[in-house]
């Protein structure tokens, strides 16, 4: 499967111009609150997100909305309010500027919360 091309929007956030960006996904889209993640120890706050190929499809409605907007189910709904605070797949610079580079998270690996608790050498393996 390729991967989608990544799409970006120029938009008020906050009252300051900035821009979000996307990795046009949204199959894989569960929302922050939403996608499923594994716990290392009785902190709450050491935790990952589970990869893409660790989970199936995500739901078509999560169950979350931002400012009425949900999950969107359509190509010309993307990047709505909920893709601006709700999706994981999602970045959005706030330099106030508008002008900030910024790239969606790679999900194809997990992603930690506590990154500097998991660091891997170039083979994976934990240091």
């Amino acid at each position: 499967m390729s991967k989608p091309t990544p799409i970006s929007r120029r938009i008020i956030y906050f009252g300051q111009p900035g821009v979000v960006v996307c990795d046009a996904r949204c199959s894989k889209a569960w929302g922050i609150n939403h996608r499923p993640r594994i716990s290392f120890s009785d902190d709450p706050d050491n935790y990952a997100y589970l990869a893409d190929d660790e989970l199936g499809e995500a739901p078509a409605d999560p169950g979350t909305y931002e400012g009425g907007h949900g999950k969107p189910s359509e190509p010309s709904e993307r990047l709505n309010k909920w893709c601006v605070r709700e999706c994981e797949r999602s970045a959005t610079s706030r330099s106030g500027r508008g002008d900030e580079v910024v790239e969606a998270p790679d999900l194809s690996r997990r992603l930690y919360n506590q990154p500097w608790l998991h660091e891997t050498d170039e083979t994976g393996a934990s240091s």
